[in-house]
């Protein structure tokens, strides 16, 4: 599913509070991500599947806008214990991420943060190694979520590391909504 603005959806056919389910991270054939989401929603399950916008310049010069995955073989499912078998299941699904003993959730925090209105626009990836002071956002919708903190030409990024998958997203804020953690 996608919305006017081109951020890749979710399946609203199930609730996002139901009990015993948990977020987790899928790792996918490598660009297979959004057939994967269309599988995992024509099976009624719950799937998340952030994205960003790039401007990509073909060999002839010409400049389009594409949509493309924030996290390239990733994307989240909520689902309960007895619905992560149909995801293992679906085509383009390698494995669904855990420790080697069992499935690690994400914290459903991480997962607001990148479906919040607060990234909709502002988020991309983040691929350089990620160096500075450890940030929490101070107030609002985000308020708690610790990341670090970067400088980006003239302008404050906060990098969000999703630590279970080694990924990071970078959003633009004002260095006002941000507080250093200690320690």
């Amino acid at each position: 599913m996608s919305s006017a603005d081109g951020q890749t959806g979710w399946n609203s056919g199930a609730p996002s509070a139901t009990r015993g389910r948990d977020w987790y991270a899928v790792f996918t054939i490598p660009q297979h991500e959004k057939a994967v989401q269309k599988h995992l929603e024509m099976r009624e399950l719950e799937c998340f599947l952030p994205t960003y916008e790039a401007v990509h310049t073909w060999k002839n010069r010409q400049r389009k806008k594409i949509i493309l995955p924030l996290f390239p073989t990733y994307l989240f499912v909520h689902v309960d214990s007895k619905e992560r078998a149909r995801v293992a299941q679906a085509p383009g699904v390698i494995q669904i991420v855990g420790n080697g003993k069992r499935f690690v959730p994400v914290p459903e925090s991480e997962i607001d943060f990148l479906r919040s209105s607060f990234c909709r626009h502002r988020v991309e990836p983040y691929r350089e190694l990620v160096l500075g002071d450890r940030v929490r956002i101070r107030s609002g919708v985000m308020q708690g979520i610790q990341g670090t903190l970067v400088r980006r030409n003239s302008t404050m990024k906060f990098v969000l590391t999703l630590e279970l998958i080694n990924q990071h997203a970078a959003v633009q804020v004002d260095a006002d909504d941000l507080e250093p953690v200690a320690g």
